[in-house]
């Protein structure tokens, strides 16, 4: 087993007598049933229906004092630390930004236990494995714990991007990707049964509609990564941009109604042939139905 700690990872605490009402109002996944060792995947959007942030939310046992605790990216935690003050009103809570005493580990490719810090099974892939809150200088004890070697977030990193798993800020922008976009739909994210939220109206319709033309989509190359943020082209027409990449690995955003076109004249990122691949967790229609065979 593996475990890093993630130092791009920042943490919310919402806790008082309105806080599971209150997040459940804001964002897109159930909070009324969350219990104790679980956690959701969840967004709070714009009105719009766009991602301002993008979070796990795990609640911590009574015994340990309540509350939940939400796993944010660092780049986005202040935004969403403002944002959730504002709908505060006079709801009955407090929020707190943890994200100076808190850290985030992330443990996997294997199993393991440890009491030490807030554990939650990350609700996006069984493959990503575990995560723990805890203070960043009690990382190493805690992966002794679980039984598991401390490496680099590189290797996290890598990890994430061969399992094709979108994170916000590399391979989609903050403000402008709807969670379809995202992969949110096919990673838990979005619950479409839930009662209303911040942007519930339109993701619904494109949900219903079937209209997500843009995606997150997996890939591969050889050799030398291309370079985040490069067009990827199919001869001289632009079908999308390069999100991350490691180890031979990496993630685009594509539009899908230009992929059979793509298949056709072959695609390059930054002039870097590529390779685009379906996810086994991915059920979202896709040109050939390239499964990922590797």
């Amino acid at each position: 087993m593996k475990a890093a700690l993630l130092p791009d990872r920042g943490v919310i605490k919402v806790i008082g007598d309105d806080a599971r009402k209150f997040l459940h109002g804001l964002v897109t996944a159930n909070v009324l049933n969350l219990t104790p060792g679980q956690a959701r995947f969840c967004a709070l959007l714009t009105p719009q229906g766009k991602i301002i942030a993008d979070f796990l939310i795990t609640q911590a046992p009574q015994g340990d004092g309540g509350g939940f605790f939400l796993d944010i990216p660092r780049a986005v935690t202040a935004t969403l630390f403002e944002r959730l003050n504002l709908y505060k009103l006079r709801a009955k809570l407090l929020i707190e930004d943890l994200t100076e005493i808190l850290g985030v580990i992330a443990a996997w490719d294997g199993s393991g236990t440890t009491k030490q810090g807030l554990c939650y099974a990350d609700p996006r892939l069984p493959a990503l494995g575990l995560r723990i809150m805890i203070a960043q200088h009690r990382a190493a004890a805690a992966a002794s714990d679980l039984g598991a070697a401390l490496v680099a977030a590189e290797d996290y990193e890598a990890h994430r991007i061969a399992l094709g798993v979108p994170r916000g800020g590399l391979d989609f922008t903050y403000g402008d990707a709807f969670p379809h976009e995202a992969d949110m739909d096919q990673l838990g994210g979005v619950d479409f049964a839930k009662g209303c939220y911040i942007g519930q109206e339109v993701v619904s319709r494109i949900e219903h509609r079937g209209i997500a033309r843009t995606r997150a989509v997996a890939l591969r190359y050889d050799g030398t990564p291309p370079e985040n943020g490069a067009a990827i082209t199919a001869g001289e027409r632009q079908v999308g941009t390069m999100g991350s990449a490691a180890r031979g690995y990496g993630i685009a955003l594509i539009r899908l109604d230009r992929v059979a076109e793509a298949e056709q004249t072959g695609l390059a990122a930054g002039g870097i042939p590529i390779r685009l691949v379906k996810p086994d967790w991915a059920h979202f229609s896709f040109p050939g139905d390239t499964k990922a065979a590797e």
